[in-house]
């Protein structure tokens, strides 16, 4: 169900990293890479199902990733991560924060082949030999969720949500005006939470300004 936009000029600006943007998803683009595919697959029907949290499925997609070097992924990630269109323009004009259930130290890169400076909240990665460990930013569960979600890093008072996947759903439904594609927009419409759609981010920075 889509909405008819309503004005937001004092509400924070919050964006989803992976897959929002980026035009695919640099998570799924480093398991497929340097993890192991057969893990991340199947991790992934497991969590739609419901038979793991999406705690679980990031602790095991990211345990798959072994004798990786930080600085080899982020090399990688450089040559084939994509910026979707109209961030650039979005950041300049309407000082996001952006959160994610990522990490900082394959974002932060990003950023800054982008030159972009951005108020960022992530998680952190310990890259270790023997499998990569996530290192949680909360010490607990979602209270309304019950996952470790992205809910407790939102700002105070009114903001605006874009994202597109799993993990933007708890965040999003907190939002004044929510923007989303893929996965998030087909959770939104089953839910019938009302939601405006977008492509890039130039349809955004087109809605909050029109």
């Amino acid at each position: 169900m889509t909405i008819d936009p309503q004005p937001a000029d004092r509400a924070r600006l919050v964006l989803d990293w992976d897959g929002t943007c980026t035009v695919v998803d640099t998570l799924w683009l480093l398991l497929e890479e340097f993890g192991d595919y057969d893990v991340f697959r199947r991790a992934g029907e497991q969590l739609r199902a419901g038979e793991i949290s999406y705690r679980q499925l990031m602790e095991l997609e990211f345990s798959t990733v072994k004798g990786a070097e930080l600085a080899a992924v982020n090399a990688w990630l450089a040559d084939h991560a994509e910026i979707r269109p109209g961030f650039h323009e979005l950041v300049e004009r309407h000082d996001p924060l952006v959160l994610s259930s990522g990490f900082e130290e394959l974002i932060r890169p990003l950023l800054a082949r982008e030159r972009v400076e951005v108020e960022l909240i992530a998680n952190r990665v310990d890259p270790r030999p023997d499998g990569w460990r996530v290192i949680w930013n909360r010490e607990q569960p979602c209270e309304i969720c019950g996952d470790w979600c992205k809910r407790a890093g939102l700002p105070p008072g009114p903001f605006v949500y874009v994202g597109d996947g799993y993990s933007d759903r708890c965040p999003s439904l907190a939002a004044d005006r929510i923007f989303a594609r893929a996965g998030l927009a087909e959770y939104l419409e089953a839910e019938g939470a009302p939601y405006e759609p977008f492509e890039d981010l130039q349809d955004v920075l087109r809605a909050l300004e029109s």
